[in-house]
């Protein structure tokens, strides 16, 4: 019997977005992006890049859609959905020094 939770099973979902700030509107969408991205339950990895962690392909997809039901009406958003042993093999590093890799949510979320 396959492991349902394996490093190829579990997925990571990436958004990256470039959004305009020049005026109140805009800062508001950009806001209201970011906010929308926390209330689905991903944290910011760097400013304008949000991940989540999700236990299985399928429910990467369901948060992907989500995504994209609210976007903005202006501005740049890319969405990339990574198994956890890809998001492992990511080098980070701090001032050329590397860095630790964000911690896996210890507790599966059911819906």
């Amino acid at each position: 019997m396959q492991n349902r939770l394996n490093a190829y099973r579990i997925m990571w979902v990436m958004v990256f977005f470039d959004l305009p700030t020049e005026t109140k509107k805009e800062r508001h969408e950009a806001t209201l992006f970011r906010k929308n991205l926390m209330r689905d339950g991903f944290t910011m990895f760097q400013y304008s890049i949000y991940v989540r962690h999700s236990a299985s392909r399928e429910n990467a997809e369901v948060h992907t859609r989500r995504v994209k039901n609210f976007l903005p009406d202006t501005g740049y958003v890319a969405i990339i959905s990574i198994t956890d042993k890809q998001f492992g093999m990511m080098e980070l590093f701090n001032k050329a020094k590397p860095a630790g890799r964000p911690t896996t949510p210890q507790q599966l979320e059911l819906f």
